[in-house]
């Protein structure tokens, strides 16, 4: 009896931090840029997760099809996701948040620790 409830009470944590998980924000899938200008696929990439350029309408800011950002994030909230995002294309490295919903993402990336930041609305792509 007294291993039963040494056991139980070493997996009840265990099995909070699984549900924890499966409640955390997913910014899994393709999503559109808000200025109607790029698609991008957003995956897991080994331990990271990377948003990966898929198509890129203005390409004068030089983006491309194909560059990518490899995000270090954890949960926050059941709906927001921070960390950094290395931009393997410019060699920089950016903190970042990411707020996810049914129907939209909102991105906040910020470099010289938070002075300069943009958000970027993307919705679902269908």
């Amino acid at each position: 009896m007294k291993t039963t409830v040494l056991a139980a009470a070493a997996i009840l944590p265990l099995l909070s931090s699984v549900a924890l998980a499966q409640q955390s924000a997913d910014p899994s899938g393709v999503w559109l840029r808000d200025d109607g200008n790029a698609r991008v696929e957003i995956a897991p990439c080994g331990d990271k997760i990377c948003a990966t350029n898929l198509w890129i309408g203005d390409t004068s800011k030089g983006e491309a099809a194909g560059d990518r950002l490899v995000m270090s994030l954890k949960a926050d909230a059941a709906d927001t996701l921070s960390g950094t995002a290395y931009d393997e294309k410019r060699d920089r490295t950016y903190s970042i948040t990411v707020k996810v919903s049914d129907h939209a993402l909102v991105t906040r990336g910020c470099i010289l620790g938070g002075v300069l930041c943009r958000d970027v609305h993307w919705k679902p792509a269908r």
